[in-house]
């Protein structure tokens, strides 16, 4: 466990306080005071960063629920495949468990698997929980994030309307995620319950996407919490993920690539852009008011299996 600046170059590590993240949220009303005194050690000392060996805040995690979050992009993927949205799209909160036993680092490489399946990158901001208790109200949610993380949370999407189809829900169509190399705290940033911050997103070095996070966010990180403590606690270390950012104003572009087909699908009659294929780069970052890169950038080139 490292401690970083707010520009992501120069650390220290956090080691006498906790030997990792999850080690520090499993003990967080004594370890968080430590860290904060430790980042206040930071200014003109610490060690530069080799953000190529950093790997994701949580590489394992006990937890990982995905939201579905942003409505526009509900709609436009199901509308891709020809399906309908569910009926209680506005009032009841899409999620789903993906696997949390391999989170993987900013750079890890994309595996392309069969070129077929569809490769897509999927740009999302997610919440880190501290134990969380069942019948959490959404008025009582925001104690509960602890920090906040960027992801990709990679999709195959033509493998998706065959599961959907078997009533059970995603597995094979959603890969290992990656996650951006820092976690910050929720003060660092303006978090109401969702994130004010701009998302960019590059392909091939081409801006896909300039996104505002907060905007179109339909169930705010705290009704998603509601939603899911409804039956169940969740322990410390839990990552709760808000979806793939989407914004209406087209303009502002995307952050996956099944949004730009569909669009292009309903503007020309067809899709134009390929999914993902080997040698693609993506880069997804969260830029703060000041320019800075909050969480890190992630960058992954497509390789093939």
């Amino acid at each position: 466990l490292w401690v970083v600046d707010r520009r992501g170059e120069r650390g220290l590590s956090a080691a006498a306080i906790a030997p990792n993240l999850q080690a520090a949220l499993d003990d967080w009303p004594r370890a968080e005071p430590a860290l904060r005194t430790l980042a206040a050690e930071l200014d003109g000392r610490g060690s530069a960063l080799d953000v190529e060996r950093l790997r994701a805040p949580l590489p394992r995690a006990y937890e990982w629920v995905d939201g579905s979050a942003y409505l526009n992009h509900v709609r436009l993927v199901r509308k891709a495949r020809g399906a309908e949205p569910p009926k209680t799209l506005e009032s009841d909160p899409l999620v789903y468990q993906g696997g949390s036993s391999e989170l993987l680092s900013p750079r890890a490489p994309l595996v392309l698997g069969d070129p077929s399946w569809g490769l897509d990158f999927e740009g999302e901001i997610a919440v880190v929980l501290g134990d969380t208790p069942r019948g959490t109200k959404a008025s009582d949610a925001q104690r509960h994030v602890k920090l906040l993380m960027l992801a990709n949370d990679v999709t195959y999407r033509n493998l998706v309307p065959s599961e959907l189809e078997k009533g059970f829900g995603f597995f094979g169509s959603k890969p290992a995620t990656a996650f951006a190399p820092f976690a910050v705290t929720p003060d660092e940033l303006t978090f109401d319950g969702r994130a004010h911050v701009r998302l960019r997103v590059l392909l091939n070095e081409e801006l896909v996407g300039d996104l505002d996070a907060s905007e179109g966010m339909h169930f705010s990180f705290l009704e998603l919490i509601q939603h899911i403590t409804r039956t169940r606690s969740f322990t410390a270390g839990t990552i709760l993920g808000s979806g793939t950012v989407s914004n209406v104003d087209a303009v502002r572009g995307v952050s996956c690539l099944a949004e730009r087909r569909v669009r292009e699908q309903l503007q020309h009659g067809h899709a134009s852009t390929p999914f993902l294929r080997a040698g693609d780069r993506v880069q997804l970052e969260v830029l703060a008011a000041d320019g800075t890169s909050l969480f890190g950038r992630i960058d992954q080139t497509v390789r093939p299996a």
